[in-house]
């Protein structure tokens, strides 16, 4: 068995671009890796996408029936990028619409009646993940407060039609919240502080605790310079499910002028790449793309948002947080079996990467590389089975 692989690694605006770039380089993928069962997907929808299958007469079921005979099953949905995560320039275009915004709500009810008819029969429950309420500078621009208080009441609709996507298919949608640095949540208390006080029971509705979760994305958490295992326990101790695990590695860097000038190249147009610095004294300062930090110059070890390979320990130069993958997986082995997420490898970046430190000749051979990785490190902690 194998971890999903997110399908935002292709572009895809429209519906049969989607269904056309999905085919092709996931088949292409399980050929690689030569497994017999089919190869499961985190598929990502556009709006556009999603509204286009909404549209067609059993439009889910069939799309789930053309992967199926792929060799490709759907075990989640990204619901973060809204619009084409693929254009020239995507940058802050990633987080809009936010959770202040109802079209937002309504894309994410449009994954959440869709889904239960994608995954495979007797999927029991499925999540879905979402963006962390929304980009922190624009929240405060429109008033923290305020955006942040109709977050609560869109997501408290949203419970409410999980709720009802359950009661008639038998499926527990969940919604899940991926911490992502720069965004209004993007430390794990940030996460907890909203979701137990901005989503609270009431008497007579569903209870949010049952359809909203958690993402945790390994690569996000490492470049805030959180404890993968100190976030996750985080989430537990407060009753908080972590239904997804994003598997992706960040960029390490000693900031020595060698590592800095290797780092330079790995600043691209197309998205934003958040660097976090530590200082020797602890503190932690965040820009918000690369250029912005070599500018300030900062002493201290760093840390980026790019998503590089899982199985590369070093980037020449620059290192990788791959041992923060292994601490996550760690942590979750310890946990009850009914507790564990859903497993997905999320690198998207490969078609970015500077030309050196891209070792796959195509991007199926990288995937499958990766996940051949993945599966493998699971199966040492004890959590899923590699490919026979």
């Amino acid at each position: 068995m194998l971890p999903a692989y997110c399908t935002n690694v292709v572009a895809g605006r429209t519906l049969e671009a989607t269904r056309a770039a999905v085919v092709r380089t996931m088949g292409g993928v399980r050929a690689r890796l030569a497994v017999n069962d089919s190869l499961p997907i985190g598929l990502w929808l556009s709006a556009r996408a999603a509204e286009e299958l909404a549209s067609q007469p059993d439009g889910a079921r069939r799309l789930r029936d053309e992967l199926a005979r792929a060799g490709l099953s759907v075990a989640t949905l990204n619901g973060f990028p809204y619009h084409d995560f693929h254009q020239p320039v995507v940058k802050h275009a990633v987080y809009e619409p936010h959770w202040a915004d109802v079209r937002r709500l309504l894309h994410t009810q449009r994954l959440a009646d869709l889904l239960p008819d994608l995954v495979p029969d007797g999927t029991r429950t499925a999540s879905i993940s979402t963006l962390p309420l929304g980009w922190r500078a624009r929240f405060s621009l429109e008033g923290c407060g305020a955006s942040v208080g109709l977050a609560g009441a869109m997501l408290e609709q949203l419970v409410a039609h999980l709720a009802r996507v359950e009661d008639r298919t038998g499926v527990r949608v969940t919604v899940d919240l991926e911490p992502e640095p720069g965004c209004m949540l993007d430390r794990p208390q940030d996460a907890v502080g909203f979701l137990l006080h901005a989503l609270r029971a009431r008497p007579g509705m569903p209870d949010p605790r049952r359809h909203v979760g958690i993402c945790h994305d390994t690569c996000h958490a490492a470049v805030m310079f959180d404890g993968q295992r100190d976030a996750l326990r985080a989430y537990r101790e407060a009753g908080i499910r972590v239904h997804k695990v994003q598997l992706s590695s960040a960029i390490a860097c000693d900031g020595s002028p060698e590592a800095l000038a290797v780092l330079a190249a790995y600043a691209e147009p197309r998205w934003l790449h958040q660097t976090c610095v530590r200082a020797a004294d602890g503190s932690v300062r965040f820009w918000e793309d690369i250029p912005f930090a070599l500018a300030a110059e900062p002493v201290g070890e760093w840390r980026t948002h790019f998503h590089v390979p899982l199985f590369a320990a070093r980037l020449g130069a620059l290192g990788t947080t791959q041992s923060a993958v292994e601490e996550c997986m760690s942590e979750i082995a310890s946990w009850p079996a009914d507790e564990r997420p859903t497993f997905e490898a999320e690198t998207y970046a490969w078609d970015v990467l500077p030309r050196d430190a891209s070792p796959a000749e195509a991007l199926e051979d990288g995937i499958a590389a990766e996940l051949r990785w993945a599966a493998e490190r699971l199966r040492a902690h004890g959590l899923v089975g590699v490919p026979a």
